[in-house]
């Protein structure tokens, strides 16, 4: 297949993340807003070019009392950092259809290199004659890391909020 233009379709896609909370539980949101630059033969990303971004106002983690506070400067601070992005800068095939994704993740005015793990799920045609590719992405970040570094303490030890940010998105991309 040769390298092309595949659009992500957000009504079949999901940026997602969790975090622990309290130590013990975990908490799980996702961001309904973003868009990607995917130009790549699907059956062989390593000679992709991925970019993504995040509008990270778009928060939603079934609470709007913590949705305010994750936009607030005591986390993802939207009024001066609205967009988290990611920049492809290798990739690497690590088994069928398995590939490791490192690139240049900003958030919050800072940059680190991030490697996800990215599965490519296989294509197929919709109903309607369209060609669409499946990908899984899973990766960890530390939120401290940009930044990101409010906490509370517990009465009984630790923290309110983890450090360790489980990264999740399931992307269905339709061929331009």
């Amino acid at each position: 297949m040769a390298k092309t233009v595949w659009n992500v379709d957000k009504s079949h896609s999901t940026v997602d993340f969790s975090v622990k909370h309290m130590m013990f539980a975990t908490v799980k949101g996702g961001f309904h807003e973003y868009d990607a630059t995917i130009v790549a033969d699907p059956t062989d990303l390593t000679t992709a070019d991925i970019e993504f971004t995040v509008d990270v106002a778009s928060i939603d983690t079934r609470s709007s009392d913590r949705d305010a506070h994750l936009r607030s400067a005591d986390f993802f601070d939207v009024d001066n950092h609205p967009k988290m992005t990611f920049k492809a800068t290798s990739i690497e095939k690590t088994d069928d259809n398995e590939y490791n994704v490192t690139g240049d993740l900003t958030l919050r005015g800072t940059t680190k290199s991030e490697t996800f793990s990215v599965v490519f799920e296989g294509t197929g045609q919709d109903p309607w004659g369209n060609e669409k590719a499946g990908f899984a992405v899973e990766g960890k970040l530390k939120r401290s890391d940009y930044g990101l570094t409010w906490n509370a303490p517990l009465e009984a030890g630790g923290v309110l909020v983890g450090d360790q940010i489980k990264i999740a998105l399931q992307l269905q991309a339709a061929k331009g």
